[in-house]
């Protein structure tokens, strides 16, 4: 039986059993402090010191490399201030993620550090081992509190920690990691300048207000586009919601599809299944919607179209856009109404204070613009649905990347189980 001591992958020119500490044996671990009141310690001098809130973070980073604000020197005595190699990690919400200082701040008591690591431990090696699925598991099963769990010091203090005592071995595990987290964020790189592409094509393929005709058109195409609100090319509907709603539900097959508002992938165009069904007596209670017909959410992240490719039962949550008019592309009216210009129509017309919604009276005055030549509007949907595809492809990349990841670092790491 191989020993518990020795990760399930290793590079193979080196041997031997790691060793087994806690993460306070080979570090010291501190809480950070928040002068208060902090308004009274804030200050834009450049011989302040950095000072980093738990908010600064991109979470997605490995390094801290900056920080948005500085304190003055006198909030020294009432904070922690850490150096460059030292690690910090968030001691609530998105707790135990580490972060690996490159920069000396002082940081609000919503961080813990771990400070003062021994010599022979190396501070990229300790950061993945901390990233770990081991690690974050033992934060998760020992996080103190309800509803909003937490860590505190005497909690990472007691992390079982795992290392080779060969430093090379430790560096050669980190630059493994290290590399694939390079490849993650240049394909993550790559898929936000696609995103921004879009956004720009969307701009220039749509006419901007006030105008007739786009910026950029494709050849072969002229002439000025009609203009008129979604109310006359479209019926516009709002879902319904049989209640109480569990009086409806069933798992026969003979049951009609039932969407929720959370049944649908934010970043999907289509809808092409639903998890449950209502039984056929919800029918005059709700709403059918069919094939080719687009739905938006009317409260929340209000306004983003889907375009149904089956027919379902829609939640009162969400609105219709039925019975579209012949003369006009369903995927041309959906990129229509998710351009950047349909989009600011809805934000800047919602009704509410805090929580904004949309109501069916706003979405059929959206102003809808489009080419009289039903070519046109193909090749538009068409340009704009092969960028999709192509950033469909990247960002499933990058979840294929990062499941890699996850994968490697659990054989790349001794477990300490039996």
């Amino acid at each position: 039986m191989m020993s518990k001591l020795v990760p399930e992958l290793r590079f193979k020119e080196f041997s031997g059993e790691w060793e087994e500490k806690h993460l306070n044996d080979i570090s010291d671990i501190v809480r950070g402090g928040s002068p208060r009141p902090i308004d009274n310690y804030m200050t834009t001098d450049l011989d302040g010191l950095n000072w980093l809130k738990i908010g600064d973070v991109d979470k997605n980073s490995k390094y801290v490399k900056y920080t948005k604000e500085r304190v003055k020197t006198s909030a020294l005595s009432k904070t922690r201030e850490v150096n460059f190699g030292d690690l910090i990690l968030s001691n609530s919400m998105s707790f135990g993620r580490p972060y690996i200082m490159k920069i000396k701040s002082c940081i609000h008591d919503g961080w813990i550090a771990v400070t003062n690591i021994k010599e022979n431990i190396q501070s990229d090696y300790l950061y993945y081992l901390i990233l770990s699925p081991n690690s974050q598991s033992f934060f998760i099963d020992n996080a103190a509190g309800g509803g909003i769990r937490n860590l505190n010091a005497d909690i990472i203090k007691s992390l079982p920690t795992y290392f080779p005592k060969s430093e090379k071995e430790q560096q050669k595990i980190a630059s493994c990691l290290s590399s694939l987290d390079a490849l993650i964020e240049a394909t993550s790189k790559k898929s936000d300048a696609l995103k921004k592409h879009k956004k720009g094509l969307m701009q220039q393929l749509f006419p901007s207000e006030g105008e007739k005709v786009p910026k950029l058109r494709f050849d072969g195409f002229s002439g000025e586009w009609e203009e008129n609100i979604l109310n006359d090319i479209s019926d516009i509907v709002r879902g319904g919601s049989p209640r109480p709603i569990d009086n409806y539900m069933t798992t026969e097959l003979g049951g009609l599809n039932w969407l929720k508002i959370g049944d649908v992938d934010k970043n999907s165009k289509y809808v092409t299944y639903t998890k449950e069904r209502v039984k056929t007596s919800a029918l005059s209670k709700t709403r059918e919607v069919k094939f080719g017909d687009l739905i938006l959410s009317n409260s929340m992240s209000f306004g983003r179209p889907y375009i149904m490719k089956i027919k379902s039962c829609i939640h009162d949550g969400w609105i219709a856009v039925t019975n579209i008019k012949e003369n006009i592309h369903s995927d041309y009216l959906y990129y229509l109404i998710l351009s950047p210009n349909s989009q600011k129509f809805f934000i800047d017309n919602a009704a509410g204070g805090g929580i904004k919604n949309l109501n069916a009276d706003i979405i059929k005055s959206l102003p809808i613009f489009f080419p009289k030549d039903p070519n046109e509007q193909q090749k538009i949907a068409a340009c704009l649905s092969s960028l999709d595809t192509l950033i469909e492809a990247t960002s499933k990349k990058v979840e294929a990347l990062k499941k890699h990841k996850k994968g490697l670092m659990q054989q790349m790491f001794v477990s300490g189980e039996a």
